[in-house]
């Protein structure tokens, strides 16, 4: 899961990153000629944005996504407390509307609840054949056994549950996995190299060989 903090007081959007960074990807823009090319080059399943930006407004970053029918959920966060401006906010097509300040735990809280209702209606547990998937603790069972998963095998799995039966190819795994940090790789082999480890630990576990090497294209996550 990948999130977008935009926030140009540096010391608040440092300490959500690090909060939020145990659970999501995260990556950080200060301005809004940064947030905007972020938005539209790349998807994110949650952005937590200010409206107040030293060159542009969070609103009319807000609009623009929605004119483009992009589907990130989006957190407003702001020192405007009225009722008319979270209604604008709201109105603007902001899943939710946070007040400044706010506890960490409460923003962490709210991310989670717009991740499960945008991309997956809500619910804590995911199922796809015999593999449950719980989203709050982070755990994988295959037919009610537990699998020891690391962190990134753990969300490699769920960005291909998450977008099943779809080719997807190797850069946009690994931009969904590493975020800014992709650029760093060489070569796409350290994605081959989880992948791996997540079939061989799939098939130790009794689940079925989901992953398919689509030649040229990238993979494909599907039961057939």
């Amino acid at each position: 899961m990948k999130v977008l903090i935009i926030e140009d007081e540096k010391a608040l959007a440092d300490s959500m990153q690090v909060y939020l960074a145990s659970n999501y990807i995260c990556e950080v823009a200060a301005d809004f000629k940064t947030a905007q090319t972020k938005v539209f080059d790349y998807d994110y399943d949650c952005i937590i944005l200010d409206i107040n930006l030293p060159d542009g407004s969070g609103l009319d970053l807000l609009k623009d996504l929605k004119k483009q029918h992009k589907s990130d959920g989006v957190l407003i966060v702001s020192a405007r407390n009225s009722l008319d401006d979270r209604l604008q906010g709201l109105n603007s097509g902001a899943d939710d509307y946070l007040i400044k300040p706010f506890h960490l735990s409460e923003l962490a809280a709210r991310v989670s609840a717009i991740i499960r209702r945008k991309s997956f209606e809500g619910n804590n547990i995911l199922v796809f054949d015999n593999l449950q998937l719980n989203l709050m603790d982070k755990t994988v069972k295959v037919n009610e056994r537990s699998m020891d998963l690391t962190r990134k095998e753990y969300e490699l799995l769920l960005y291909f549950i998450s977008n099943k039966n779809k080719v997807i190819n190797k850069s946009a795994i690994a931009e969904h996995l590493w975020g800014d940090n992709m650029d760093m790789a060489d070569s796409y082999d350290f994605i081959y190299t989880h992948i791996k480890n997540l079939r061989r630990k799939l098939l130790q576990a009794g689940a079925k060989d989901y992953v398919r090497s689509v030649y040229g294209l990238g993979y494909k996550f599907s039961e057939k």
